[in-house]
């Protein structure tokens, strides 16, 4: 077999042992994964393994099982039974331990709650919740009856959660009377409300008591969960669904176009993060496993509840903000629930650099044994940061790639099978499986250390079965730009040793005097300043050179914005990455726009920029950052005034 054919030479490979996996599952794909399937409970054996239409994917066509099944019967079954599934804390402070056998009861009696309902196989329907236990339950209990969830981000507004309810025609909404958010109420039901009067479809809505709060109940639509609770039954029989059987939606959360529903299986998806999560976190009986991320994304579906739970891993979930009340929060929850394996986002990493490493100081975090990341490209000084003062020095991080659309994680270091050298900023290599490549305009393998676009060249079980309702724009969106790859829309280099470097989104792209450059790569240049904390570049349109560069930059604790900061600034991002980043204007301000799953909202600082519309606030964390930084826009263009 051609070394070609892999995304990497052999020669390369650090470590033989995880080569030899790799090599294997790219030269026997279906065997390979056949054997990794084995590890799940099957009511039924599949008759093929794949089924390849070209863009369309059917992985274990003819085998049944049921999702619920793998993440919580199969352990009530076992001593895992008084093990404990959740660690809950409510951002108030309050908190609930769940064992296997408490979810497991759980499930059943919310399963059954669906079912006298109405819901059925196939049936979808809307979770609309806080991060508390109950939107774990939920999905599972869909899953139990063969329903579809779709999970909406609690952050999302009325309308947007109307979308989502009518593209997918759900027949029941799940929602909450509230949840907290830095102290204060969410109101849920309120918006859910507003939503449902415009959503046709929706025939019931179930309502969680969270938070105690007064809200409005409509006769025979709305139903407290609590007076549910006191006529389910204690067993609902899990139907077993074929592999290919969706077992959620999910919509991707982009800036312009209307948001794609993503739709995975149950049995190929399984599969994937089962093992993705055990060769990627080395998951172990005593784990003790925090993700951060919210539920409502991906992230949360796969790395919170599915890929832990079908291991029999304690989890841990906590409803509220990183900083709240103090900055140490997430520090006292590791250090109270013993966390040994912790995955975040670069983004809440840099916000902790910012304020230093006393906050952290403050706590035992040694029961910590592997870090993670998750989201975005992880910059060097963050990497670096994360290591010594969050893992001691002592933790491997496993910086990994992946989005909504491949369903778990794609590039990774992989200490469950062997540990590979680590370079900070980088997510490695490959997982077993994964056919990734670097590739260039015209779909041609670019040399090492040149910049390309990042795309999977086979498909993989946890790849996405398609968009809801649309396959052309599937076909469109994933497989016209080079037929026969999966088109990930980021660019990435592998470097002389085959490492991957995950450079930002082939769209984030500023096109300077007709060159063009990434803003991940910008604002790289900017955090590499020692005295600059967390940074996010747009666009402006400009004349001459068609666009210009605008940074938004938060400085380290101790630091006081100036001009001639400004101006060591710009002379340092020239420096890094050549005349061509050459701000024309800064902005030093104290927070950014950012989405409570922490992405930063480039949207909004591009409109500050240039003088438009902001739009659209409502996922927003915090408004008080968009007040400051047009507030900062207009002293400039004030002072600038002036000084004419």
């Amino acid at each position: 077999m051609s070394h070609l054919s892999l995304p990497f030479e052999s020669r390369y490979w650090p470590v033989k042992k995880l080569f030899d996996v790799y090599e294997r599952s790219i030269r026997e794909p279906e065997e390979f994964w056949a054997e990794q399937a084995r590890q799940l409970d099957w009511f039924k054996t599949w008759s093929k393994v794949l089924e390849w239409e070209p863009p369309f994917a059917r992985w274990f066509v003819g085998g049944q099982l049921n999702a619920s099944y793998i993440c919580v019967d199969r352990h009530v079954k076992t001593w895992r039974k008084s093990k404990v599934a959740i660690y809950w804390e409510g951002e108030p402070g309050d908190v609930r331990v769940l064992s296997y056998s408490t979810l497991y009861s759980e499930v059943n009696k919310f399963a059954s709650i669906l079912r006298s309902a109405g819901v059925t196989k196939g049936d979808r329907v809307a979770l609309y919740l806080p991060m508390i236990p109950e939107l774990p339950i939920f999905m599972l209990a869909c899953a139990r009856l063969g329903a579809i969830h779709t999970v909406i981000f609690s952050g999302f507004s009325a309308q947007a959660l109307a979308d989502r309810i009518n593209d997918i025609e759900a027949k029941l909404l799940v929602t909450a009377d509230g949840g907290f958010r830095r102290g204060k109420v969410v109101p849920l039901k309120e918006i859910a409300d507003d939503a449902v009067a415009l959503s046709p479809s929706v025939e019931k809505t179930i309502v969680v008591r969270r938070t105690g709060k007064p809200v409005a109940m409509k006769q025979s639509r709305d139903f407290w969960l609590q007076d549910l609770l006191e006529k389910a039954a204690p067993f609902v029989e899990p139907v077993p669904v074929e592999s290919n059987h969706p077992l959620y939606i999910l919509y991707t959360s982009g800036t312009t176009g209307k948001p794609k529903g993503i739709v995975h299986s149950t049995g190929g998806y399984l599969v994937q993060n089962y093992c993705a999560y055990k060769w990627a976190f080395d998951l172990k009986e005593e784990s003790v496993y925090w993700c951060t991320a919210d539920v409502g994304w991906v992230t949360g579906h796969s790395s919170i509840v599915y890929a832990p739970l079908a291991h029999g891993a304690a989890i841990v979930l906590y409803e509220g903000a990183p900083d709240y009340p103090s900055l140490d929060r997430w520090w006292n929850i590791i250090e109270k629930y013993g966390v040994t394996i912790f995955y975040t986002s670069p983004t809440a990493i840099r916000m902790f650099m910012r304020y230093g490493e006393d906050w952290s100081k403050r706590h035992d975090l040694s029961s910590l044994e592997l870090l993670g990341s998750v989201g975005e490209s992880i910059n060097p000084e963050a990497w670096l940061w994360y290591y010594q003062h969050i893992g001691g020095e002592r933790c491997p991080i496993v910086d990994t790639w992946w989005q909504t659309e491949t369903g778990g994680i794609m590039i990774s270091p992989t200490p469950g099978i062997e540990c590979v050298p680590l370079k900070p900023g980088s997510a490695t290599f490959p997982l077993p499986g994964v056919d990734a490549a670097v590739v260039n305009e015209s779909g041609e393998l670019v040399n090492p250390e040149e910049r390309g676009l990042l795309v999977i060249r086979k498909p993989w079980p946890g790849m996405l079965l398609g968009i809801y309702g649309n396959p052309e724009r599937y076909k469109e969106a994933y497989w016209s730009r080079f037929p026969g790859m999966f088109y990930t829309g980021d660019y990435a280099i592998k470097d002389k040793d085959g490492y991957f470097w995950i450079l930002g989104r082939a769209d984030e792209v500023l096109k300077i005097a007709g060159h063009r450059i990434g803003t991940a790569e910008l604002e790289d240049a900017a955090v590499s300043h020692p005295q600059v904390a967390e940074a996010a570049v747009v666009s402006k349109a400009d004349p001459i050179k068609g666009e210009s560069i605008v940074v938004f930059a938060i400085l380290n604790e101790g630091s006081t914005p100036s001009v001639s900061l400004k101006k060591e600034l710009t002379d340092h991002m020239r420096r890094m990455v050549g005349p061509i980043a050459t701000p024309d204007e800064i902005y030093f301000v104290s927070k950014l726009p950012k989405t409570r799953s922490g992405k930063i909202m480039r949207r909004v600082l591009k409109a500050v920029a240039n003088d438009a519309t902001i739009g659209d606030l409502t996922t927003l964390e915090d408004e008080a950052s968009v007040e400051e930084i047009v507030r900062a826009y207009q002293e400039l263009k004030k002072a600038e005034e002036e000084a004419k």
